[in-house]
């Protein structure tokens, strides 16, 4: 186990931060230009700038920290084992950032003996720099961010996502959307697992799930939610890792409603 000192953490933070505003500048930089698009499935893009984006938190982080192990979205990377691992999505928002809208964000975390130490989402469009240290808070640029307090389901607004393979799966999100859109205020869907998970924690929503969800998409998320005070969990309720495939998060006082929903559809519908 490695026991991570206060210098330490502060210069992974700094380098953290660095590769995320790094490659934010490479996404504002290239937003609304022409792109080179692939697709990865149906309706899976990639584009050029993603790849660029990647190579420059890649470069970043092995410049400083070669022996750490790199989790990313559009390359496969050999792991060695090391107890420190960056678990980072270059653009998040694809689908939006290829449309010029511009709902899309970097995502850098740092796990270090398996718990995310270090969480940063950055939407460059929209100058926001969301930012966490495990027990150090939240914040979205010098300002400290905390969750909602609505403490009534039906009074909540939600937010979610929906998997690239919508038309191949019945286990797809859509029963679970038109049952939520019924007991509460409303459900958005905009296409940004990190910034959503970073809108919960600034109390924008009040709670967001999804299924069919990447590790890359939500581990900085998750971060800076629960220092915001939030709750996180699977969908049953039960504690949830990063690699689970799905999650739950809300400001804790909704919490319990809104699982019990959830759970409500998955008896009667799957």
């Amino acid at each position: 186990m490695i026991e991570l000192t206060h210098e330490e953490k502060k210069q992974l933070f700094e380098i953290a931060c660095d590769a995320a505003r790094q490659s934010g500048k490479i996404l504002k930089d290239n937003f609304g230009k022409k792109k080179e698009i692939s697709f990865k499935g149906r309706i899976n893009p990639v584009t050029n700038v993603d790849l660029l984006s990647e190579k420059t938190i890649i470069d970043v982080i092995n410049t400083h920290y070669p022996d750490h192990d790199i989790i990313t979205e559009e390359s496969n990377l050999k792991q060695s084992g090391s107890v420190y691992r960056w678990i980072i999505d270059p653009l998040d928002g694809t689908v939006n950032y290829s449309h010029n809208y511009p709902f899309f964000a970097v995502s850098v975390a740092l796990e270090v003996n398996g718990i995310v130490e270090i969480g940063i989402v950055y939407n460059p469009v929209m100058n926001e720099f969301f930012r966490a240290c495990r027990g150090e808070g939240a914040f979205c640029n010098d300002t400290p961010i905390f969750i909602s307090d609505i403490d009534n389901l039906e009074r909540s607004l939600l937010v979610t996502g929906f998997p690239y393979d919508i038309n191949e799966k019945t286990y797809n999100n859509l029963a679970h959307f038109n049952h939520m859109m019924k007991y509460t205020q409303g459900v958005r869907r905009d296409g940004s697992a990190a910034l959503n998970l970073c809108y919960c924690a600034m109390g924008r929503f009040d709670g967001y799930w999804e299924i069919s969800i990447s590790p890359w998409d939500i581990a900085a998320g998750i971060l800076i939610t629960t220092e915001a005070g939030g709750t996180v969990s699977k969908l049953d309720g039960n504690p949830l890792s990063v690699f689970d495939g799905e999650l739950v998060a809300s400001n804790g006082k909704i919490h319990e409603k809104l699982v019990e929903h959830l759970q409500i559809v998955n008896r009667e519908q799957y």
